[in-house]
């Protein structure tokens, strides 16, 4: 009797603390216990990167943030360049920033003829059709991995 009570405490015991462990991934969501705003909600999309004709690229995306609490993109890194810097352009001139604000609720564009990211100094030469893969990292949101589609040279993609 005590062996079979042994066990379906130890039984009752394992299925309370992983339905415990359950709530507590649930709960981390968009907002803390305190009610207050949350980690920022990142989202890359329209990734890409024209295909380098000298030993530079820029690379160009879209980051969208669904929360309340405003982000800054930091840096980028890829295993193509150990130089990879974020640049804006203002008055036609292209000058490395430290960071890009992601306001709450809104979206940072990164597109040509505006804010950018440059890799210098390329390790290899991607071609069209190939993905490269960037790590872009920010001063709250965990850090991102994108596998970024390297198109034409001349490519530009309509904005909506």
């Amino acid at each position: 009797m005590i062996r079979r009570t042994t066990r379906t405490t130890v039984l009752s015991s394992a299925v309370a603390l992983t339905a415990a462990l359950a709530l507590t991934a649930c709960s981390n969501g968009g907002s803390d216990d305190s009610g207050g705003p949350g980690k920022p909600e990142l989202e890359v999309s329209g990734a890409f990167i024209p295909q380098p004709v000298m030993d530079m690229a820029g690379g160009f995306l879209t980051i969208t943030n669904d929360s309340e609490t405003a982000d800054k993109l930091v840096s980028v890194t890829s295993p193509i360049s150990d130089d990879v810097t974020i640049h804006e352009t203002r008055n036609q001139k292209m000058q490395e920033v430290k960071s890009f604000d992601i306001p709450a609720k809104g979206v940072l564009n990164l597109e040509r003829g505006g804010n950018h990211i440059m890799f210098m100094k390329l390790k290899q030469q991607p071609k069209q059709g190939e993905k490269v893969s960037i790590e872009l990292h920010f001063e709250k949101s965990a850090p991102i991995k994108v596998d970024v589609p390297v198109e034409a040279p001349n490519h530009n993609p309509k904005q909506h």
